[in-house]
């Protein structure tokens, strides 16, 4: 395996990660943002209030993509293992 190889699977693993973790995080972003303009709004400063919301849109959103976030988890951990029996071959 050359650095080409092991730059190209690093590469993945970037991609892999981003893509996975991105529907959370945005999920979490725009509901938290949502959040602090109702608090600015109504001038309700509770510093709890944020984390129901975001914890029933993140689980919203695990419950929708979820099987699709471990395919994608799995399809990579399937390619790493391929990667690393090529390599105890040659």
């Amino acid at each position: 395996m050359d650095q080409g190889h092991v730059l190209s699977l690093a590469r993945q693993a970037m991609e892999v990660a981003l893509m996975v973790s991105l529907p959370v995080l945005a999920v979490s972003l725009f509901v938290g943002i949502l959040v602090s303009v109702f608090q600015a709004a109504t001038q309700i400063q509770e510093m709890t209030l944020t984390f129901v919301p975001k914890i029933l849109g993140i689980g919203v959103v695990v419950a929708l993509l979820g099987s699709w976030m471990l395919n994608q988890l799995v399809a990579f951990t399937h390619l790493c293992f391929e990667h690393v029996a090529r390599v105890q071959q040659g």
